[in-house]
């Protein structure tokens, strides 16, 4: 059995897009769900994320309701974004982050035009996840979220959805199939080009 740890966050409608992607891998590949904190990995790399931007953001939510039409996936985008994504990922833990219950807390976040801040709405994921209300703000809860953003950032994630297998990252939903192609053949990182590019120097970088 091959093992990768798909490393995401509810913040981002395309990691609900490769979520649904995900029973594409082969099936002796075991998949570990781990939620993380986006915002933990921009502080770490000293990024933005793309809704901090406010022409990428547009082009971001009118991409992803394209994109969903067009491959018939349900979608419609919370009443506010970006959300605080924290009680969801947390919620994640709550249950083993199994994949059931991950596709559940995306489904109520991004097909349903929620209002995501209001405490109703977590409280009702959590009722119909069996998870204690308390358990959201378990100290054990709070660990693993930061043991995991912290793990990803050390493994070079930077962003979400990553898969991270053999110690290589995959990101992004387009990621998806790179990754399946990697899985199949692992020499595909390993040809002259692909050595040659992952030591590429620097020609110039901004001041």
């Amino acid at each position: 059995m091959r093992h990768a740890d798909w490393y995401f966050d509810f913040i981002s409608p395309y990691v609900y897009f490769a979520m649904l992607r995900l029973d594409q891998l082969p099936a002796d590949v075991e998949i570990q769900l781990k939620p993380l904190l986006f915002a933990g990995l921009l502080n770490h790399w000293g990024q933005k994320g793309p809704a901090e931007i406010s022409a990428k953001r547009i082009w971001t939510y009118r991409s992803c309701a394209w994109t969903a039409q067009t491959l018939g996936i349900p979608f419609r985008a919370p009443a506010a974004h970006p959300f605080n994504p924290l009680p969801y990922l947390r919620l994640a833990i709550g249950t083993g982050a199994t994949l059931a219950a991950v596709r559940l807390i995306f489904e109520a976040l991004w097909t349903t035009g929620a209002d995501l801040a209001d405490p109703a709405v977590i409280a009702a994921l959590a009722a119909r996840l069996s998870v204690p209300p308390e358990a959201l703000n378990a100290v054990e809860t709070k660990q693993t979220l930061r043991a995991n953003t912290e793990q990803a950032a050390a493994a070079g994630v930077f962003g979400v959805p990553t898969l991270l297998i053999d110690g290589e990252l995959f990101w992004g939903v387009d990621g998806m199939d790179f990754a399946q192609a990697y899985l199949v053949d692992p020499l595909i990182l390993a040809t002259a080009e692909m050595q040659r590019i992952a030591t590429l120097p620097i020609g110039a970088s901004r001041v």
